[in-house]
C-alpha cells in the first residue's frame, strides 16, 4: 500500500483555517472586508472574551440569495472572481472565497442575511464546518454573522491565543485602521456593553483623523496633499502611432513632523487600493523619506493612501491577503519616497513646546486609535505580563517613556485593558481640579486676539526672528511674530554646514585645509574592508589619503572646517558608520553620512558664547537651509512656544 493518500475534507478545511484564521482579529478583519464588499454603510461589531466566546458582525449591505447564503459555505465559492483573467486586476478586498467555510471549519457560526430585493431572508447554522439548519426568518435587508466558541474543536490552536486583553486590543487596532480607510462609513466597536470605537461619517479624512486620534494629534501631523506621478510604459503589440502605455499613481494621507519620533513601527498605517498591508517596498521608501531628518531607530506616524490601476499590484501573495507585490516596486519606492519628502520641504513643520496641560482644546480621542494590531504593525512581541503602574491621568495626553513620540490616546476602555499592554487592573482616572475662575483687572491691558491667531506654525519664520539671547550659553532664544523660539545653536550649524557640504560635494567644489604633516592611521581588518569600497567618496568629500602599507593609510588633506585634532576621530567615525550601518546601502546614503559626520564635528559646539551678530547669521543661515526642522542625524533644531499657548499660559484668552 502506497504512502501518500489524500486528506479529507475536515482536515483539509482545518488547513486552510490554520491559514486564514490566526486569531479572533483574523475573523474580524475576514467579515470585515466582506461586509465593505457587499456595499455597507453602517458596520456593528460585538466582541465577547477577546473574541473567543462571541463575534458578531452586522452590516447593512446588499445581503445575500437563499441560494448564495447556502452555497458560500463551499471552499473557494465567491461573487469576485470568475476566470484567472480576474485575479489580475483584483478590485475587492476579498476574492478567494475561503473565509466563510475556514471560519466555520473551527467555531460554530450563524449567518443571518436578506437581500434586499426579497421578502424573507435566510439563517444558516453551521458548527466545525458541518451544516446544522438553514432556514427562511424574518429580517431586515443586510447580513449578520455570528461566531460563537472560535477554536472549540481545536484546543491546541486554543491554547495558543494570547489573553483577552492582547486579543482585543488586536480587534480594536484593525477596526480603527479600517475606519481610517472609508471615513464616509460608521463604525462601531462594543466589547460586552462597553463601547470601545464610535466613529460616524465623516466629510474628510481630516475629520475622520480628529474622530479617531483628537485634536492634538491632527496638529501635530502634516497632510500630504494628493500626489500623482505617471509611469509610461511601451503598449505591448500596439501600434507605434498609439505611443506608450500610462500608468497612475496617486498619494494622499497624513506624516508626522520630524521632531515625533516612535520608537516601533505601530503608528504606520499603510492602505494600497483601500485595502490594509504591510509592505517592505512603502516601509523603506518611508524610512528613506526621513532619512537624516529623524534618528535611524525611530518611526514617524504615517497615514498614507496609495492608489494605483488594479493590474499593477499583485493582492494574491499571502494567505491573509496582508502582503502585496508591486509590478513596478522602483517607481513606487521612488514616489513614496519624494512625495513625502517633497511636502517636508514644503511645510518645514515647527516642533512645538509641550502646551499646558488643558490648554489646547478639542475632541476626546477613540480608545482604540494606540492599540497594537501586531499583522500589521510587525510587533515583534506582545508582553502579556503584568503592566507598569500607572501614573495619575491628570491630563488626556500622554507621551511614552524615553521619547519625543507622538501623544497617545488615554485609553478610557474597560476594565482590565491598558494602552499598551494588557492588564489585570482597572484604570483609574483621576479628576484634575478646576482652576478657580478668577476676573483680570482691565488694569492688565488688553491682547489683540488677532496676533494669537496669526501664529505660524512653519519653520518660514526664522527669517524673522529676533535673538534676545542665550540659554546656558547653548541655546538661542529669539522672539518671533508667532511666539517664542528656542534654538539648539549646536544642531542648527550642524544643518547649515551639512546642507553646504551636499552641495559642494555635488558641484565638485569642496573645501579642504591640506596638514602640515600626514596623518597615518591604523585600521582593523573590517575599516580595511570599508575603507577600499568608499575611497572614491572620502576623495570627493574633500579627504586626501592613500594606502601607507599593511592595513595603514595616510591622509594629506581633509575638509575645511574639521580641526586638525579631529580628522583622525571624524575618519574613524566615517568607517566605524559605514561598517555598521551603511554596509548593503548605496555609496550616497555613505556620501550622506559622511557630510553629516563633517558637519557635526565642524559645527558651533554647546557651552560657546556667541554674540548678537553671530546668533542673527546663524538664524539667518538656518532660515536659508532647505530642511531646518532636525539635524542631520534627526535631532529636532528649534522648538516654538507660540503666542496662543502663551496668553493661554496667562490667562489672557
Amino acid at each position: 500500500m502506497g504512502r501518500i493518500h489524500v486528506l479529507s475534507d475536515q482536515v483539509a478545511s482545518k488547513i486552510a483555517a490554520g491559514e486564514v484564521v490566526e486569531r479572533p482579529a483574523s475573523v474580524v478583519k475576514e467579515l470585515l472586508e466582506n461586509s465593505l464588499d457587499a456595499g455597507a454603510s453602517e458596520l456593528r461589531i460585538d466582541i465577547e472574551n477577546g473574541g473567543r466566546r462571541l463575534i458578531r458582525l452586522a452590516d447593512d449591505g446588499c445581503g445575500m440569495l437563499r441560494d448564495d447564503a447556502l452555497l458560500a459555505f463551499e471552499r473557494h465559492a465567491t461573487s469576485k472572481l470568475a476566470d484567472a483573467k480576474d485575479l489580475v486586476k483584483i478590485a475587492t478586498l476579498g476574492f478567494r472565497g475561503e473565509a466563510l467555510p475556514s471560519i466555520a471549519s473551527v467555531s460554530r457560526l450563524v449567518l443571518e442575511t436578506r437581500a434586499a430585493a426579497e421578502t424573507t431572508g435566510m439563517r444558516v447554522e453551521v458548527a466545525g464546518g458541518k451544516l446544522i439548519k438553514a432556514d427562511e426568518a424574518a429580517l431586515t435587508a443586510g447580513t449578520t454573522v455570528t461566531v460563537r466558541d472560535l477554536f472549540y474543536n481545536m484546543p491546541a490552536r486554543k491554547k495558543f491565543l494570547r489573553s483577552e486583553p492582547t486579543e482585543l486590543a488586536h480587534i480594536a487596532s484593525l477596526v480603527t485602521h479600517y475606519s481610517l480607510a472609508h471615513p464616509g462609513k460608521t463604525f462601531l466597536l462594543r466589547n460586552g456593553p462597553n463601547e470601545l470605537l464610535y466613529a460616524t461619517p465623516a466629510a474628510a479624512l481630516r475629520d475622520r483623523v480628529y474622530q479617531i486620534f483628537g485634536s492634538q494629534t491632527l496638529e501635530d501631523l502634516v497632510e500630504l496633499t494628493p500626489r500623482a506621478r505617471h509611469l509610461m510604459l511601451p503598449s505591448a503589440g500596439a501600434p507605434p502611432e498609439e505611443g506608450p502605455a500610462a500608468r497612475d499613481y496617486r498619494l494622499s494621507g497624513f506624516i508626522s513632523r520630524p521632531q515625533y519620533q516612535k520608537l516601533n513601527r505601530n503608528s504606520i498605517f499603510l492602505f494600497v487600493n483601500g485595502r490594509l498591508i504591510r509592505d517592505k517596498v512603502l516601509m523603506h521608501a518611508i524610512s528613506s523619506a526621513y532619512h537624516n531628518l529623524m534618528p535611524p531607530a525611530c518611526y514617524p506616524f504615517a497615514l498614507l493612501f496609495l492608489e494605483c490601476d488594479f493590474e499593477d499590484v499583485d493582492v494574491n501573495v499571502h494567505p491573509c491577503k496582508t502582503e502585496v507585490r508591486f509590478r513596478h516596486g522602483s517607481f513606487v519606492h521612488d514616489f513614496v519616497r519624494d512625495s513625502i519628502r517633497e511636502i517636508l520641504m514644503e511645510s518645514k513643520p515647527v516642533s512645538a513646546l509641550p502646551a499646558p496641560s488643558g490648554a489646547r482644546a478639542g475632541g476626546t480621542p477613540q480608545p482604540g486609535a494606540a492599540l497594537p494590531f501586531s499583522e500589521f504593525s510587525q510587533r515583534a512581541v506582545q508582553w502579556d505580563g503584568p503592566a507598569a503602574p500607572s501614573e495619575p491621568a491628570s491630563a488626556s495626553w500622554d507621551r511614552p517613556p524615553g521619547g519625543s513620540g507622538l501623544p497617545q490616546p488615554r485609553w478610557d476602555g474597560p476594565p482590565g485593558v491598558s494602552e499598551t499592554a494588557p492588564s489585570e487592573l482597572p484604570e483609574v482616572t483621576l479628576e484634575s481640579p478646576r482652576p478657580a475662575a478668577l476676573r483680570v483687572p482691565d488694569t492688565h491691558g488688553e491682547f489683540p486676539v488677532e496676533a494669537a491667531e496669526a501664529a505660524a506654525s512653519s519653520l518660514e519664520a526664522l527669517a524673522e526672528l529676533r535673538p534676545l539671547g542665550q540659554l546656558h550659553e547653548s541655546f538661542i532664544i529669539a522672539a518671533g511674530r508667532d511666539g517664542l523660539w528656542i534654538v539648539d545653536q549646536h544642531v542648527a550649524h550642524e544643518r547649515v554646514l551639512f546642507e553646504k557640504v551636499m552641495k559642494e560635494v555635488a558641484a565638485g567644489r569642496v573645501e579642504v585645509q591640506r596638514l602640515l604633516l600626514p596623518l597615518v592611521l591604523e585600521l582593523t581588518a573590517g575599516q580595511q574592508i570599508e575603507y577600499a569600497r568608499i575611497a572614491g567618496e572620502l576623495q570627493t568629500a574633500g579627504f586626501e589619503t592613500e594606502p601607507f602599507g599593511r592595513r595603514t593609510i595616510a591622509v594629506k588633506a581633509a575638509p575645511a572646517g574639521v580641526s586638525p585634532g579631529g580628522v583622525q576621530k571624524l575618519l574613524y567615525e566615517i568607517l566605524d558608520v559605514a561598517e555598521s550601518e551603511l554596509r548593503g546601502l548605496s555609496l550616497a546614503d555613505v556620501r550622506r553620512a559622511m557630510a553629516a559626520s563633517i558637519a557635526c564635528h565642524a559645527a558651533i559646539k554647546v557651552n560657546t558664547r556667541l554674540d548678537q551678530a553671530k546668533m542673527a547669521w546663524l538664524l539667518q543661515a538656518l532660515a536659508a537651509t532647505d530642511c531646518p526642522m532636525t539635524c542631520p542625524h534627526g535631532r529636532p533644531i528649534a522648538l516654538r512656544y507660540s503666542t496662543r499657548d502663551i496668553l493661554r499660559s496667562f490667562h489672557r484668552i
